[in-house]
């Protein structure tokens, strides 16, 4: 063989070797891009200011008991080290897509004592034989075959990286949520046991003026029927807590059984939400990027199921040595074998290749429109959340005032009760009315802070791009 056929051989063989099957991908761009969000307000700014938070996204709340809980996250969830362990998987099949790359290198070695009769002399022989060899192949990447399955592999795992940081955050938020409605289920408790106190002297009243004669008995069966269905919601709000203190426990890895959060009667207050530009959401939410990264996966495997159209070589070399020792045979020969081999194109297949380029294409198309949903639901998602916190903001104040009303309305019918102006069922009335008015605003604000956070989740967690 001539020395330039060889070079040419090998010139033919790199230029092929830069093919790729696969459709030339472009990252997907959002065209229809809101410039700003429709229901920002002054509880959800349009633009953080230069003193907002830029650490983790839950510092933003001001709470120091949250923020020890959320650090517990990292070590101790067993769903994020869960998590962790599917993205360590998903390395590790890129590592193995890329070994394709390399030249396979197999060794073999065989030892065995033989004993054989020779007719001819009726005698039996023993001998040994000895076998040693290995084996070289390596697949020259000729269509971008393996090019395509390292790189389907490379995107699979960055959207697990992308999976791993949304279940993080959905962890975090999870936590926070849970947080603040022990926050708010402590605030209900601490109102219904001042609340019980309040109509246990009711009651005692009550007793009292029944026993001058100046009650009836109507008045104390009200009295003490508001009395012990109060203590019945107390305890039903004391048995709550406990279910969302064992939640909370569960996700921060501990045994709920020994994990206790201690009761905080002071509210917590609801801060401004600081909102960044709708462009950062595609930047910071880890779902759309995890969509996007599977949709380049799907385009990759295009080029996968292509590269099976064409045929492949693959180059192999084989090696060793033989021997066989005995006292009749002498031993030692070596054998070797060099050379390309054409592998097996599919002349027909039954529509088999086509079919499976047909299902490459329908589930890139299927990644696509999942890329969009995970978009639309993402502004979705921040602009409900902006809506529901303004709206909040403004039935806070207005349930503020009728707590200021109900409680003057109590005042005067307990006043006008001692006097005997009006029987018992006026101040039942303006009782229930006021409790009913102090928990409905301790639910207000609780959906506030929940839906703070909720809105924080909705933006991707993140304040350093801010």
């Amino acid at each position: 063989m001539h020395p330039n056929w060889g070079r040419g051989a090998m010139f033919i063989l790199s230029v092929l070797c830069g093919c790729n099957m696969a459709p030339r991908y472009r990252k997907p761009v959002v065209a229809d891009l809101p410039a700003t969000y429709r229901e920002t307000g002054p509880w959800t700014p349009a633009q953080p200011t230069d003193a907002a938070q830029r650490g983790a996204w839950w510092s933003v709340m001001g709470d120091e008991r949250l923020n020890r809980l959320e650090d517990r996250i990292e070590h101790g969830s067993p769903q994020l080290a869960a998590a962790v362990a599917r993205y360590a998987q998903a390395r590790a099949l890129v590592r193995r897509a890329r070994a394709d790359f390399f030249p396979q290198i197999d060794a073999t070695a065989t030892a065995q004592r033989e004993r054989a009769l020779f007719a001819a002399t009726g005698n039996y022989y023993e001998y040994r034989e000895y076998e040693t060899g290995g084996t070289i192949s390596w697949e020259p990447d000729i269509w971008g075959r393996i090019r395509n399955l390292v790189a389907a592999a490379r995107a699979n795992a960055q959207a697990s990286a992308a999976d791993l940081a949304a279940i993080r955050l959905s962890l975090e938020g999870e936590l926070a949520d849970d947080y603040f409605q022990l926050c708010g289920l402590d605030a209900r408790i601490s109102l219904l046991q001042r609340t019980v106190a309040a109509y246990t002297a009711s009651l005692d009243l009550t007793t009292r003026r029944f026993v001058g004669g100046a009650a009836s008995e109507l008045d104390v069966g009200r009295a003490r029927t508001q009395l012990s269905a109060t203590q019945s919601r107390l305890e039903q709000q004391v048995a709550d807590r406990a279910l969302v203190e064992h939640a909370i426990a569960v996700l921060v890895g501990e045994q709920p059984s020994i994990f206790v959060i201690a009761a905080v009667d002071s509210p917590v207050p609801v801060p401004p939400i600081p909102v960044t530009a709708p462009s950062r959401l595609l930047e910071r939410r880890p779902d759309v990027a995890a969509a996007e990264r599977r949709m380049a996966a799907a385009n990759a495997r295009i080029g996968v199921v292509r590269a099976a159209f064409f045929p492949n070589i693959t180059l192999g070399a084989t090696g060793g040595s033989a021997s066989v020792t005995s006292t009749l045979l002498a031993a030692g020969s070596g054998v070797w074998a060099l050379g390309p081999a054409l592998a097996t194109l599919a002349i027909f297949d039954g529509g088999r290749r086509f079919a499976n380029l047909a299902l490459t294409h329908a589930a890139y198309a299927e990644a696509a429109a999942n890329y969009r949903q995970t978009v639309l639901t993402a502004f979705r998602e921040v602009e409900d959340q902006l809506a529901l916190l303004n709206n909040l903001a403004d039935a806070s104040a207005q349930q503020q005032e009728a707590v200021v009303a109900a409680t003057r309305t109590t005042y005067l019918a307990t006043l006008q009760y001692r006097e005997g102006a009006v029987d018992y069922l006026q101040v039942v009335i303006a009782q229930t009315a006021e409790l009913q008015s102090r928990e409905d605003l301790i639910t207000i604000n609780t959906r506030r802070l929940m839906g703070g956070i909720d809105l924080i989740r909705a933006m991707g967690g993140s304040w350093r791009n801010g």
